[in-house]
């Protein structure tokens, strides 16, 4: 077999063959397709998906029902995944999610969500106010507009002229808490507040394929006009329909300087499992990053279905459908 790869190879770094040579390899060029010149995607690609799965960040129960319920009856995982993350974006008692969130340090409660396909399209919001569902802006925007991401008061002048309803979205209690903030202005994320942030969602349908949506209030307290990595594709999310898909929750700064939802996918191309991606982007942040007092926390699903969940800090949790389960679980951690 050796004198086999010598004489493909031709003594030659590179794996590239004429056509003259190949053909005149007869017989031995069946064994091309077993040979492996770095990573291969084909056991990732080839094998169909052990749909219906959903995960989300978070403990996030009644999210995942909404988006089972879309899979249940055949619908595509797009759906779902829209479905799923309006259930905490229109929940007052969510304060990092849609209607609650906590404002900024104006008292103004701005929102960013992102949708991906399986087909690679991709819609976004940033900096929107007033509309209680951004991930459905965001959907419109990718199917409805040329682009893929609107911001600000253009964001919210295109969902009022799509039929979204324009109301307030400071509740009492948010805004309660924000006065309360303001006697001190001392602003420094918490890690892991109540057990919940950002939601990020990835499901796989009865077809094998895979869709993802995330969404936010952002940080509570941020600077007007801060925008995280939630809306941001391939940094909050990121799905491709022939590898999996990813998404993170936590302080976005660290995510969107190492594109971690991207990273997590591209590294699941190169074989690793999700869990060894979720891990490697996770340390790709420990070793160049301050992060001993913040949190990132990711997921990752593959298309066989394979999940795969870590964090920095030790008290990320996030919630899993498959095989008619749905349950909370712990993600494991760089620091313990």
């Amino acid at each position: 077999m050796k004198d086999v790869y010598s004489f493909i190879l031709g003594h030659k770094p590179s794996c590239m063959l004429n056509r003259r040579r190949f053909l005149s390899l007869g017989p031995l060029a069946g064994l091309l397709p077993s040979l492996t010149f770095g990573a291969s995607t084909s056991s990732i690609t080839t094998q169909s998906a052990s749909g219906p799965l959903v995960i989300a960040t978070w403990k996030q129960i009644k999210a995942n029902e909404a988006a089972i319920a879309v899979l249940s009856k055949g619908g595509r995982a797009l759906d779902a995944v829209e479905a799923g993350v309006r259930i905490p974006e229109a929940d007052p008692n969510d304060t990092s999610v849609g209607y609650g969130g906590l404002p900024d340090r104006d008292g103004r409660v701005t929102l960013d969500a992102c949708i991906m396909d399986e087909k690679g399209n991709a819609g976004s919001v940033t900096y929107l106010e007033h509309i209680m569902h951004p991930i459905s802006v965001a959907r419109a925007v990718m199917e409805k507009t040329p682009h893929v991401m609107l911001s600000g008061e253009g964001a919210l002048a295109f969902a009022l002229s799509q039929g979204f309803k324009k109301e307030n979205l400071l509740t009492k209690k948010s805004e309660q808490s924000w006065r309360e903030w303001l006697k001190t202005a001392q602003y420094k994320p918490v890690i892991n507040i109540e057990r919940h942030d950002t939601i990020g969602m990835l499901a796989i349908d009865s077809k094998g394929d895979i869709s993802g949506a995330c969404t936010t209030s952002g940080l509570a307290y941020k600077m007007n006009g801060r925008v995280g990595d939630s809306p941001i594709i391939g940094a909050g999310l990121f799905v491709d329909n022939e590898i999996g898909g990813a998404c993170a929750t936590g302080l976005g700064e660290l995510v969107m300087r190492t594109c971690g939802s991207f990273l997590v996918v591209e590294l699941m191309r190169q074989g690793r499992t999700p869990q060894q991606a979720c891990e490697e982007a996770a340390r790709r942040i420990t070793s160049k990053q301050e992060y001993k007092d913040v949190q990132v926390g990711f997921l990752a699903v593959n298309k066989q279905g394979q999940h795969g969940a870590y964090s920095i800090q030790p008290g990320f949790n996030y919630t899993l459908y498959q095989a008619q389960d749905n349950r909370v679980l712990e993600a494991a951690s760089f620091l313990k």
